[in-house]
């Protein structure tokens, strides 16, 4: 029942190396495989101190925990050396390259699970790569048309129907189809994944007061509203749509099993107040499982030894958690 797990620490100029070292520290009850260049890791142990073996790692390596101040290394070198803070474009090529080597071995079943560091958008789209997040690029490369994004604090988990779009992008991007779709990928994945028998999903409005009924805008009655009443005759458990500002308030909570958000700064402020530093960022409809950090790369943190692996910590518990419940229910 040992996962294999493979980490990405993200950009090599943030404080996703750094994190993964203090991550090692602690040992894992999996096999945590890290897909970088070594040299930087190394260079981020010294830099904090601490002690770091790096087993390489390859097809033929036994199946074990992770010992403290350790962490295996399939190995993917950096274009340029990577300064603390001092963004590259040189080095975005070798950020999408990890993630496609981690992608797609879990995609052959070589790894379990997938955690992710923090990436920089703007580095990747400066070097020429049209990047609008992990969750879209994991999508693409697994040929899966739609995935979602969940985020979860402890009892809170937060989904979002649409996710990097500009603001005055939202409206059109929320139909009855796409709502429907992602529903029912988040209704799934509770299911699944987290052993939800029959989950009770709630569901934000977009407009304030969720439209007024009509008088602060119409989404909620000419769009939201119908394809909620689809769903439940399909016999998903909905409520909404409601006003995410009383939505998100712990007397509403405690009725739902995950909140659906219309949108990324709708739901992810709430979330992100409720557990900074300790929430995950799930990704549900992938052929795999794939958890993340909830926040960014940090840059002004990038070799200060203060950034904290608290939410990466999170993220690998909680990928070690999903991918034992799905060997169980493969045995």
């Amino acid at each position: 029942m040992i996962p294999r797990i493979a980490l990405t620490p993200g950009e090599p100029a943030g404080i996703g190396p750094e994190i993964c070292v203090k991550l090692s520290q602690h040992g894992s009850p999996a096999q945590l495989i890290t897909i970088a260049d070594p040299s930087l890791l190394e260079r981020a142990a010294k830099k904090l101190g601490l002690p770091l073996q790096l087993i390489s790692f390859s097809e033929d390596t036994p199946l074990s925990e992770t010992a403290p101040g350790s962490l295996y290394i399939l190995e993917s070198p950096l274009k340029q050396p990577s300064l603390p803070g001092k963004l590259n474009t040189a080095n975005a090529f070798y950020v999408l390259r990890t993630l496609e080597i981690a992608a797609d071995g879990c995609q052959n079943g070589q790894f379990d699970a997938l955690v992710t560091g923090p990436v920089h958008k703007g580095v990747i789209n400066e070097a020429g790569f049209p990047f609008s997040g992990h969750t879209e690029f994991f999508a693409e490369r697994a040929g899966v048309a739609q995935v979602v994004m969940m985020l979860a604090a402890q009892e809170l988990r937060v989904a979002l129907v649409t996710t990097h779009l500009p603001l005055k992008d939202v409206s059109t991007a929320i139909t009855g189809k796409r709502l429907e779709l992602i529903t029912e990928i988040l209704h799934g994945g509770l299911r699944d994944q987290f052993r939800i028998h029959s989950p009770h999903i709630g569901v934000c409005g977009l407009n304030p007061h969720a439209g007024e009924g009509g008088h602060l805008g119409r989404e909620e009655i000419e769009v939201i509203q119908p394809a909620l009443e689809r769903l439940r005759q399909r016999g998903l458990h909905l409520t909404g749509p409601l006003p995410a500002d009383t939505l998100f308030t712990p007397p509403q909570l405690e009725h739902f099993d995950a909140v659906l958000a219309m949108y990324h700064d709708q739901g992810l402020p709430v979330l992100k107040f409720h557990g900074f530093g300790k929430a995950v960022n799930i990704t549900l409809g992938l052929p795999y499982i794939r958890t993340s950090v909830d926040h960014g790369t940090a840059l002004d943190l990038a070799g200060t030894g203060k950034a904290s692996c608290g939410s990466l910590e999170a993220a690998l518990t909680q990928a070690i958690e999903l991918a034992q419940l799905r060997k169980q229910q493969v045995i």
